[in-house]
């Protein structure tokens, strides 16, 4: 069972974040460039102040009608963060998700910011969990058929 430590050991720390002062269109801008879905908001010292999403610019801003150049990523960012933490398993993360209905979780260490899990990032390590337990079935069936085949 791979926790969030171990999963951010292979995937990396690398954290795509804007400050609250910054606009949303330069956060978007970030996001396009990326090809990421959110970006954590964050002060200097790495705390985590809210999330930015593709669904906060849909609801709080598309659809109020307001100026991207103009309107601060602080004003409209999702402030009720769920976080996890490095010794979180990745199932969990999954089932915090599911319940939440979020796609991001930012990982926390000491109150600052060291990584993100996604939905894509969890369900690509569960199912590679399950192509690895699938092969090593296979690999037994096998080693069973061809020792039932050698056996006189």
């Amino acid at each position: 069972m791979e926790t969030v430590a171990e999963f951010l050991t292979a995937k990396g720390h690398a954290v795509h974040t804007v400050r609250p002062d910054a606009t949303v269109y330069e956060a978007l801008e970030l996001m396009a460039d990326k090809n990421i879905g959110a970006v954590m908001v964050t002060d200097d010292k790495s705390k985590l102040h809210g999330i930015f999403s593709e669904r906060d610019y849909a609801r709080k801003m598309m659809i109020k009608g307001r100026e991207p150049h103009s309107t601060r990523v602080g004003e409209i960012m999702t402030t009720l963060v769920v976080s996890v933490n490095v010794d979180t398993r990745l199932r969990d993360c999954m089932s915090i998700m599911t319940e939440k209905r979020i796609r991001h979780l930012p990982v926390l260490k000491d109150e600052k910011l060291i990584g993100v899990v996604s939905i894509g990032d969890v369900v690509k390590s569960l199912l590679s969990e399950q192509d690895y337990v699938i092969s090593q079935q296979a690999y037994k069936i096998d080693q069973l058929e061809n020792y039932i085949s050698l056996t006189p």
